[in-house]
Formats: C-alpha cells, structure tokens, sequence
C-alpha cells in the first residue's frame, strides 16, 4: 500500500495520521504507520520501538484528554532512495484534567508548538526527530523551567540515575540518510542562520522584513526583527564557542503558501558564556533544534525556532551539581 491509496498527498497522510492517532484515539494504528523498531530522538533522549512510541502516547492522552494538535504546515521532500520527509509544525493544546508526567492535575490550558521531521516509505514511518517546547509547557502548567528539571532529575532517581539528554554520540542509525533537497529557499534559509550563528546579528536587522513574527520556546512569539535578533543572540551568548551545523535542509515554493524553508540543526559545545541560561557553568551541552521560516518580498517573515529548555537546564543541572 502506499500513501496514495488513501490519502490525498504526502502533506495530507502526515496531517491525517496525526488526527488519527492523537485525537481519534487510533494509538493501535501505531502498528501500522510507525516501524516496529522506529528511533525517535528527541532533546530529551531516544526512545527506540513502536512499544514505547504507543506507551508516551497513552500517557500522554491520559494527562491531556483534550489534546488537540492543528497543522500549521507540513515542508517536505522526497527521493527515490530515502522516501519522504516531513518537517511537520503544529500548534497543539490541552487541559492538565489528570494526574501524570507533570504532577497531580491543575486543570490549566496551554498551548505550544511543536516540529516533528518523520521519514516515511509506503505508509510506514521508520525514522523521526521531535522538538516540543518543554519550556513552554511548563510554564503555562505553573513550573518554573529551571526548577521543574530540578525536580524531574529527583523523579528520575537523582543525578546517577536521570537520563541523558540527546548527545549525537548517542545516537542510532534510523535508516534516514537524506539531507533534504537543494530548494533555493532551504539554501537561503541555511545561510540565514549560518550567518546568525557565526555572530553577524546584523543580518536579521538587514535580512528579515521588519514586521517579521518570530515563535519561540517559553511559548513566546516576538514581533519585529530587533526582538528576534535579541532571542538569538541570548542563544548564541549562553554558548559563544559551540560548533553550529545544520543537519537538514528542505525548502518549497508551493501549495498556495510562501516561499518557505525547513532547517534541523544544532549547537554543541560549552556553557561558557552569560545569555539565556544565566551563569556559565562549563557544561557540555548539545542543543537540538528545529526551524522554518516563511520569506516575503521584504526578507524573512516568519520564523518559528524550537529548542528544549528542559534539556538545556539538565545537561547544565547535571554538570553543575546545583540541584
């Protein structure tokens, strides 16, 4: 079977399997879409099997019964070798109506982002990498994020025994080996945040449309590029000597959108400097992130930029000690 049996485009089986898992309850189609040996890597780790990915689900529609998930865009590409990719970015919201992974129910709403990138062949997703906004999550359950990871390393049985954040060291060969493809838009994009990342600010206040809407972890949406050159150079200030690279590109210029791109990528280094995470500590920390960006006639428009701060904070918490 393949995914044009049933479903209209590859956009609409990545949106449509979503609905059905999440929302119609369908966690036994995990069976079917998800390998049964599929990694999914995230800020927080790897979880490795379709028994774990069914496991998080249920807990998860447990805690949130009213969870809902709403498809902002879904960016992707396709080869003969490696399927398809989808860099998938949804807004999803929920109620804490039960007990579980964030503490006894408070019955407070959130509301955050998420981009998930899931390589597919068939109807079958062997291969993905997830990035929620943790931060933001806890934030609006009334955690404070640095304390909340104090308090999830105790759970997890102190600092011997918590697990390891996402180190790529760690990680497992899924079968995905693509790169994206060469869309102009994914390059441009890649140079943007390159360019950024090498410390030339300036080319957000030159480069972005000054309107430009930035979303970011804390479930912060910032408005105008003096603001979203702000949040990156908190970023890049926390970790001035870390190594950036990007490790896949997609852009598009279709289906009655913008221009847009897709960007996985990454800093890894030392917590050696003042800026979003306080006081330099010296950690190792490996910050996993994801991207896209829209661009208009006056540069880029929007740009929605995801890390885990609750991933940070551990690496940090972990080496520092101060828990």
């Amino acid at each position: 079977m393949t995914i044009y049996d049933r479903w209209q485009d590859f956009p609409d089986y990545i949106i449509g399997i979503t609905k059905e898992i999440w929302e119609d309850r369908g966690v036994e189609t995990l069976d079917r879409y998800y390998g049964e040996n599929i990694p999914v890597r995230s800020p927080m780790g790897i979880t490795r099997g379709n028994a774990a990915v069914k496991a998080s689900t249920m807990a998860t529609i447990h805690e949130f019964p009213d969870r809902e998930l709403f498809a902002e865009d879904v960016i992707w590409s396709n080869d003969a070798q490696n399927g398809h990719l989808s860099s998938h970015r949804l807004i999803t919201s929920g109620t804490h109506l039960n007990e579980g992974q964030f503490g006894p129910a408070t019955g407070r709403r959130w509301t955050i982002r998420v981009i998930a990138d899931c390589a597919a062949k068939g109807e079958t997703i062997y291969d993905e990498w997830l990035v929620r906004d943790y931060g933001g999550l806890v934030r609006q359950l009334g955690h404070d994020p640095l304390q909340f990871t104090r308090d999830l390393i105790a759970a997890e049985g102190g600092p011997d025994q918590a697990v390891m954040p996402f180190l790529p060291e760690n990680d497992v060969d899924g079968g995905y080996h693509g790169i994206g493809n060469d869309n102009e838009w994914g390059l441009r994009y890649e140079q943007d945040l390159t360019r950024v990342m090498d410390q030339d600010f300036n080319h957000i206040l030159t480069g972005y449309d000054r309107a430009a809407i930035g979303q970011y972890p804390g479930a912060v949406e910032l408005l105008g590029r003096e603001k979203i050159a702000g949040f990156w150079i908190a970023l890049r200030s926390s970790f001035p000597s870390a190594t950036f690279r990007v490790h896949h590109r997609i852009g598009m210029d279709a289906d009655m959108l913008s221009p847009r791109a897709a960007i996985r990528w990454s800093l890894d280094g030392t917590h050696d400097g003042w800026g979003a995470f306080g006081r330099p500590t010296g950690a190792r920390v490996h910050v996993f992130g994801m991207a896209h960006a829209e661009y208009g006639p006056w540069g880029l428009r929007r740009e929605t930029a995801l890390y885990d701060e609750i991933a940070i904070w551990k690496q940090i918490l972990l080496h520092s000690g101060d828990l």
